[in-house]
């Protein structure tokens, strides 16, 4: 974990996360089967509307270690609607996986030759985003601090 802590600081962590991120919206709208892009199907948007709340998170994961600040019930509300988001992820690695591993049951069919180099792409990216978000997850809870709340109003001096 050291070696992958050193590879990929928070700042870089970061900047990957959102490439990765970006790449994959792309993808979001690619057929595999067909080497097209699909625009006017709405499953495709699905995707792209559950990363915003990546993207939110990670910004919000920006701001507070540049400016050193400390944990906050929004941030943590952020948080936790990411875990949910990352249980999507997991199921489109599934998925993408059963994708790739049924392509010998349509050998009769034609099939693109970027079926399987794309697919594969698609596959290690998101790969790579499940441990990109867990990474962000452990710089989150080293740099700004768990989520302890229970006596967050007895340090605040109201007369000041």
């Amino acid at each position: 974990m050291n070696l992958i802590t050193q590879l990929l600081p928070w700042k870089r962590n970061l900047f990957v996360s959102i490439g990765v991120l970006v790449l994959l919206i792309v993808f979001s709208f690619y057929g595999l089967y067909t080497n097209k892009f699909y625009f006017f199907k709405f499953d495709n948007y699905i995707f792209p509307f559950l990363t915003i709340v990546h993207f939110a998170f990670l910004y919000v994961l920006w701001f507070k270690i540049k400016e050193g600040e400390i944990a906050d019930p929004q941030m943590r509300n952020l948080e936790y609607a990411l875990y949910v988001i990352f249980l999507v992820y997991v199921f489109q690695v599934f998925d993408t996986f059963y994708v790739l591993t049924t392509y010998s049951q349509y050998e009769n069919h034609v099939i693109p030759g970027t079926f399987l180099p794309l697919g594969m792409l698609i596959l290690v990216l998101q790969i790579l985003l499940l441990g990109l978000t867990l990474l962000a997850f452990k710089y989150r809870k080293e740099f700004v601090g768990g989520y302890n709340f229970d006596d967050m109003n007895q340090h605040i001096d109201s007369w000041e």
